[in-house]
């Protein structure tokens, strides 16, 4: 093989793999918050809204969508911990690595 297909097939290999991957840790806070439907949080006092983001591509390879939205339920999940909630409910569908949410209050509304 020649060093430019090696190149080109290690290349194409690490932007698969990373595709796949997730970056966002979990904060302490953010362990606590549920992910739940607008009907299951119908007797929650809701605190605010937060929008999540993350890139849905690196360089010109789109991630996995499923690492995307665990990457922005992670990032509202930690947004909802430091403002008191202790739930999010998705206000709209994922989007080029962006979503909203409401936070949420239910344990001791």
């Amino acid at each position: 093989m020649n060093k430019i297909f090696k190149f080109n097939v290690v290349g194409l290999l690490s932007a698969a793999l990373l595709s796949g991957c997730t970056w966002v840790d979990l904060k302490p806070q953010g362990e606590k918050v549920r992910i739940l439907s607008a009907h299951e949080a119908r007797r929650c006092k809701e605190l605010g809204r937060v929008s999540a983001v993350t890139a849905a591509k690196v360089g010109f390879i789109a991630r996995d969508k499923g690492s995307i939205q665990e990457e922005v339920y992670r990032l509202a999940r930690n947004n909802a911990g430091d403002m008191g909630g202790d739930t999010i409910v998705a206000t709209g569908p994922l989007i080029d690595g962006e979503q909203a949410f409401k936070v949420y209050r239910c344990i001791n509304p």
